[in-house]
């Protein structure tokens, strides 16, 4: 078999608002777990509890995210400002 090698090179990664996509996220996990307490009994009766801890640990995991990101952002920001510096591209007012 034959080593598989790409024919061209692979696009630049797409970034875009990653923090409000995670807080987003993580918001619609809360809002989903809230709806779903109320009718806990129910999910209880047909063994299906795990949908509504599902939703909890998916807001939780989001609020590592969210503060993941934050950090992510910041040393981009931080990264971009050093090089620019570095350069002596940096604007002035």
């Amino acid at each position: 078999m034959a080593k598989w090698t790409p024919k061209h090179e692979a696009p630049e990664p797409l970034e875009g608002p990653v923090v409000a996509t995670i807080t987003g996220g993580t918001i619609l996990w809360f809002v989903l777990f809230l709806v779903q307490v109320p009718f806990y009994g129910w999910f209880d009766d047909r063994d299906l509890t795990w949908w509504v801890w599902t939703c909890l640990a998916g807001a939780g995991l989001g609020l590592i995210g969210i503060w993941y990101v934050r950090k992510r952002d910041a040393a981009i920001k931080r990264h971009e400002a050093a090089r620019a510096t570095e350069t002596g591209t940096g604007t002035s007012a």
